[in-house]
């Protein structure tokens, strides 16, 4: 179970890395016709979704971890800001106003790469 636990969970990770790729072209002069941002926005639900409930049924599966755990407790607040500052960035698509997209993106990035740092080393476990 551990293991198709963890592969659902990166295989969903990589769909939020695909988001955040898409709309990093966005943001540096690619065209975003209405599919791209379509396909962007079911990568994001898809895998905020699923690393979301496959990170706390790997936490819950896992003799060595605890939900309450200080990084996974850090990895949450941060899914709940990246998917906020997504839902920012997307409504700043529509707006061309200067730099509200590109701002809203790249905190998301950031917030982002964060919770993959989280993922990755685990601090604390």
């Amino acid at each position: 179970m551990y293991d198709w636990l963890l592969f659902l969970h990166v295989l969903a990770a990589f769909l939020l890395i695909g988001t955040v790729v898409a709309h990093s072209a966005v943001v540096l002069g690619a065209p975003a016709p209405a599919s791209t941002v379509s396909v962007s926005n079911v990568l994001w639900a898809v895998g905020g979704l699923g690393t979301l409930a496959l990170g706390i049924a790997l936490a819950i599966d896992v003799d060595g971890y605890e939900v309450w755990d200080g990084w996974i407790l850090g990895a949450i607040v941060l899914w709940f800001a990246t998917t906020e500052l997504g839902r920012r960035a997307q409504a700043a698509l529509g707006d061309p106003a200067a730099g509200a997209l590109a701002r809203w993106h790249w905190l998301r990035t950031l917030a982002t790469l964060g919770l993959l740092v989280l993922m990755v080393w685990k601090p604390g476990a």
